[in-house]
């Protein structure tokens, strides 16, 4: 049985893994859930003595470095750090990113929130940006961890594309991953369904505002080759800019080609790190059919909580806590008693 507590119909439905999902007034249905942070704004204030920034060089060329903003919470550092990673045209201070790291930190664990290549304070002086498979530059981030902060684990969430790279990653590493504990959060691991679905008339405007913010995002990358501009600022979908840019700067033959290669549904049976899958059956953006084909019992270290409702990164319940953040939470202390 899912985690709504109901079974889904003539499909391989995943064991318990959560308490039954029930919206909080007024946030009714899969739209206001998904819109829930944007309206309402949250801010946790992340500042203070115990925050650093921290810099990942990437060694390909490019000059790239990527930015991480480092927060110690008080007491005994006996917890692993968590290194939280945004979705597309997110950054370090998305909102859901700040909620969790304020949960963290309350609960005694360091966080890393990670912004990607070209993302947060790097916006403008990366060359090169972030994309859905570009699980390498985790890599290199873990690489460059310095120790001071690993010698009690690393465990790493990540959010809608930041979710599908880190499964990514996850399943290319298998068991030299680096990480104690992992979860993803309406990752599309389905990246060819999931922009079908995206693309539907009834997201107009979610497909509005994600286009203009990805065009200035990729615009402000330095030195941008000349011949990429005009078809940028031409795209009117994801499924063209992904065709006309992302395919051809990155070593792709095309937007499916991409597709194929950087969704992490193919590289679900080799993870090796114990991994807490969450996702709403209801996502507007993310197409559920992966979620309802894969058989989750063939990975033991997979441990899904797949509900009916929640929307995209939502899961507003009447605790005002996100059911995620909750079940994040759980599963790492979960972890832990099994690690030591």
């Amino acid at each position: 049985m899912p985690a709504s507590g109901e079974p889904i119909a003539d499909r391989s439905a995943p064991p318990p893994a959560a308490a039954p999902f029930r919206p909080r007034l007024p946030w009714l249905g899969a739209d206001l859930q998904t819109v829930r942070n944007i309206l309402v704004r949250p801010q946790a204030d992340l500042s203070g003595p115990g925050q650093s920034d921290l810099w990942f060089p990437m060694e390909d060329g490019t000059g790239d470095v990527l930015h991480g903003s480092l927060n110690l919470p008080g007491g005994t550092g006996d917890r692993p750090l968590v290194v939280l990673i945004h979705g597309l045209t997110g950054c370090y201070d998305s909102f859901h990113v700040q909620t969790s790291a304020r949960l963290l930190l309350e609960r005694g664990y360091p966080v890393l929130r990670l912004n990607l290549r070209g993302a947060g304070p790097t916006l403008g002086l990366c060359a090169e940006q972030y994309h859905a498979g570009r699980s390498a530059d985790f890599a290199a981030v873990m690489a460059q961890l310095p120790g001071s902060l690993t010698g009690k684990g690393v465990a790493a969430l990540g959010y809608s594309l930041g979710g599908n790279m880190l499964l990514k990653y996850l399943g290319e590493t298998g068991e030299g991953s680096g990480l104690i504990a992992a979860g993803s959060i309406s990752a599309p691991i389905d990246l060819a369904a999931t922009s079908r679905r995206f693309h539907r008339r009834r997201n107009w405007a979610y497909q509005r505002y994600l286009m203009t913010r990805l065009k200035r995002d990729t615009l402000a990358a330095r030195d941008l080759p000349e011949d990429y501009k005009a078809p940028i600022r031409r795209s009117k979908s994801m499924i063209e800019f992904d065709d006309i840019y992302i395919a051809p700067r990155f070593g792709f033959a095309s937007a499916q080609d991409y597709w194929a290669r950087s969704s992490a549904l193919p590289w679900l049976d080799e993870i090796h790190t114990p991994t807490l899958v969450v996702h709403a059956l209801d996502d507007p953006w993310v197409d559920p059919e992966a979620y309802r084909r894969f058989e989750w019992g063939r990975n033991p270290v997979l441990s899904p909580a797949i509900s009916r409702k929640g929307g995209h990164v939502g899961f507003h319940d009447p605790t005002r806590v996100p059911l995620f953040d909750r079940l994040w939470l759980d599963f790492l202390e979960k972890c832990l008693e099994k690690h030591r």
